[in-house]
């Protein structure tokens, strides 16, 4: 099998210096404006991109983000593998000052996220996993981090300092996380046939791909996400989800999400 630390090292540093950009917005005052679907956009958003193309373009791999949706299906469909990134996933988060946002960074490869890096910098957790390699829990401050990435090495020291996942905890009681800002009916629906069979059931709220992570990390048992998400959202923790044993499924047909479609908003999909 293929060995991807190479390219995870450059993942991981792209994603710690977007975060560090990030942090810098996030602890000032910072305007929002507003995209044509009205969802919003900050200063933050704009500064990671731009953090995480300069230093992704070194692989000479094409990248697809939010930014590049435009670009035709005939043309993507030419990528064998590709990096699918997100700035800043949760910027609703973000704008409420809460931590839960994360940037994002997923390589693909025929369709499948084969990679993944996950950071969150408020919150000092970055996730990170790869076909192969395994995934893992990071929970270092951004000067540690900082540091780490002006090494050689960068994915190998970090898994040595780092936890595998999943990382059993048996005590806990079957556990379901949801979305914090987007929690649908029919999402409270599944939720509610689970409590039949799972009378202790405890649910959690997140906001951004820390849901797919609190899957991997062993901390929740299924993410279920009946409403509409982008392949950008969901690319990086689903690598980490299934490096870390679990699976991201269609809700309809319970076959594996898969990306680079023609249209990119991704179907109802359980994490479990």
């Amino acid at each position: 099998m293929e060995n991807y630390n190479q390219l995870l090292s450059i993942a991981i540093k792209a994603a710690v210096l977007a975060g560090k950009e990030i942090k810098d917005v996030y602890a000032r005052e910072f305007s929002v404006e507003l995209k044509d679907d009205k969802s919003p956009l900050t200063e933050a958003d704009k500064k990671s991109h731009h953090k995480i193309v300069d230093i992704l373009n070194e692989t000479g791999l094409p990248l697809l983000s939010e930014e590049g949706r435009e670009i035709p299906f005939e043309e993507r469909s030419k990528w064998g593998i590709f990096w699918l990134i997100d700035p800043l996933d949760g910027t609703k988060e973000f704008i409420k000052r809460n931590g839960e946002f994360t940037v994002n960074i997923a390589l693909i490869k025929n369709g499948v996220a084969i990679l993944g890096v996950i950071y969150a910098p408020i919150i000092d957790s970055l996730y990170f996993g790869a076909e192969g390699t395994g995934s893992y829990k990071a929970e270092a401050d951004l000067e540690y981090l900082t540091h780490i990435i002006q090494t050689p090495h960068i994915a190998d020291r970090l898994i040595t300092a780092s936890r595998r996942l999943p990382i059993k905890n048996e005590n806990r009681p079957f556990t379901v996380v949801a979305s914090r800002s987007h929690l649908s009916e029919e999402t409270t629906v599944f939720i509610d046939e689970l409590k039949q069979s799972h009378s202790d059931l405890q649910m959690i709220s997140k906001g951004s791909s820390l849901k797919l992570c609190l899957v991997a990390e062993g901390a929740a048992d299924v993410y279920p996400r009946f409403a509409p998400t982008m392949e950008w959202d969901t690319a990086a923790g689903q690598a980490i989800a299934h490096s870390a044993g679990f699976t991201v499924i269609n809700a309809k047909d319970q076959s594996p999400v898969v990306y680079n479609k023609t249209d990119l908003l991704n179907p109802w999909f359980i994490v479990q």
